[in-house]
């Protein structure tokens, strides 16, 4: 990477930050180290990303496009105008790129040379043909993530040039082809994926999870709703629960928390479960950080480097699937693996992944930011580079080829995409202003039952 171009990169966005809408944090002064963060990792979108718009799911590793990534991707370009460092004009030619490729990708429920079937897409398909890889999947709640970046610049490209038009048309499009009713097979809910060689996966999504998004879009559908009905069984497996001092709703890794929350402001509104609770999600969410800093405090399994200011466990790279004594004490490793601790589950193999604190900004900005900037002093350029930080590291993996511990050398997109997503909500909220906007949105969320706060003030479609 050319030194000088990302010191000009850096510099117009330490150079908007003087402009920026401080958030309502009566503790928290804004650190300019975010504005830094927030720069590499958008950079990382903005290099690594082909001509196709497919982001891939992990970077340098050789690997196919997640259609995750590029909802997170989707997301970040406008982000980017926003900051300066590139044209609404260059972010529409991104975005425009981008939609085409999806809207004529082939739907079939042929297993090979589609991109999808029933509107939905495979979680990896290839990043120039944008064809589905590795047998995967059709994945819902990936569509998902890709269709809240799409909802995203439906809203945020707002004029009325032939390019910014036809951003909106194809977006509604779109979202329009996906079928979320036919993802429902024969149960009440929506379910996790389909095969053309097997069908229907056996589960449906239930909560609470990372999913909570994929019912907002299935409501709010114009043409293919699930039933309101759906969403109680969303909410119907909920477990409460008291861990590290915070009394708030179980899921074990952070991400459940977030990927919700990087697009839709739940704070302030409440559907029927968190008005039983008188707690709406934010706080949930800010609850499941404080729990995730008080264990790193206490480290009860005594983990190397875990303390108050290195934390943060979620769903992360690892070193490897193996096991072998750490001072004396026999440890189990993995590789790619949900990792974090609940009330019902837990896994922790002392790796620690910088996107837990970093999607938790708004959540706790105090106590993440003191994370993010304590990991990036700490361990320098083994975690902390040009593109941000590394997936995840783990000082617990001592061997004679890692004698300073592990440190992954991929970025993947679904980790970065928070990261850069959540110090824009944290610094003015942008990308949950642009989402309030948006009428499927708004109509989702109320046909889920939510009401209250700013969601009173929204029309939504008939």
């Amino acid at each position: 990477m050319n030194l000088k171009k990302l010191l000009l990169f850096i510099i117009l966005f330490l150079t908007i930050g003087s402009s920026r809408e401080n958030p309502k944090h009566s503790s928290f002064s804004w650190d300019p180290f975010l504005d830094t963060l927030q720069a590499r990792t958008i950079r990382w979108f903005l290099e690594v990303t082909p001509p196709t718009g497919l982001t891939p799911d992990r970077w340098p590793t050789k690997s196919p496009s997640s259609i995750a990534a590029v909802g997170f991707a989707l997301t970040c370009y406008p982000i980017a105008v926003e900051r300066k460092v590139m044209t609404r004009a260059e972010a529409a030619d991104r975005v425009l790129t981008t939609l085409r490729t999806f809207w004529t990708l082939p739907q079939s429920d042929r297993p090979e040379n589609v991109g999808g079937y029933k509107g939905f897409y495979y979680h990896f398909i290839d990043q120039q043909t944008g064809f589905r890889e590795w047998t995967c999947e059709l994945s819902t709640v990936d569509t998902g993530l890709l269709m809240m970046g799409v909802l995203f610049c439906q809203s945020y490209f707002d004029k009325e040039s032939k390019e910014e038009a036809e951003i909106r048309s194809l977006a509604d499009s779109l979202y329009r082809r996906v079928d979320w009713k036919w993802s429902m097979g024969d149960t009440t809910a929506v379910l996790m994926g389909w095969r053309p060689e097997k069908g229907f996966h056996h589960l449906t999504w239930h909560g609470f999870n990372e999913a909570q998004f994929l019912y907002v879009l299935a409501l709010g559908s114009p043409t293919y709703p699930v039933p309101p009905a759906a969403y109680n069984h969303w909410f119907s497996t909920y477990t409460w629960g008291r861990l590290y001092g915070q009394e708030y709703l179980q899921f074990a890794p952070l991400f459940g928390y977030q990927y919700t929350a990087c697009w839709l402001n739940l704070r302030g509104i409440h559907d029927s479960y968190s008005k039983s609770k008188n707690v709406d999600y934010f706080e949930f969410g800010r609850r499941a950080t404080l729990a995730q800093r008080q264990y790193g405090k206490e480290n009860p399994n005594k983990w190397n480097d875990y303390s108050e200011s290195i934390w943060g466990w979620t769903a992360c790279d690892g070193p490897r699937d193996t096991s072998f004594e750490v001072n004396g004490v026999r440890r189990r490793f993995r590789s790619y693996s949900a990792r974090g601790f609940s009330t019902t589950w837990t896994f922790d193999d002392g790796t620690i992944a910088p996107t837990a604190p970093g999607g938790s900004l708004p959540f706790a900005p105090t106590e993440c930011t003191e994370a993010l900037k304590a990991m990036s002093e700490k361990y320098g350029t083994d975690l902390w580079t040009p593109y941000g930080f590394k997936d995840s590291f783990n000082p617990s993996y001592i061997t004679p080829s890692t004698p300073n511990g592990w440190f992954g050398k991929d970025y993947l997109g679904i980790d970065q995409g928070p990261i850069a997503l959540m110090v824009e909500n944290l610094r003015n909220g942008f990308v949950w202003n642009v989402m309030k906007q948006n009428p499927y949105i708004v109509k989702g969320l109320k046909r889920a039952g939510f009401s209250g706060g700013w969601l009173e003030k929204s029309s939504s479609p008939k």
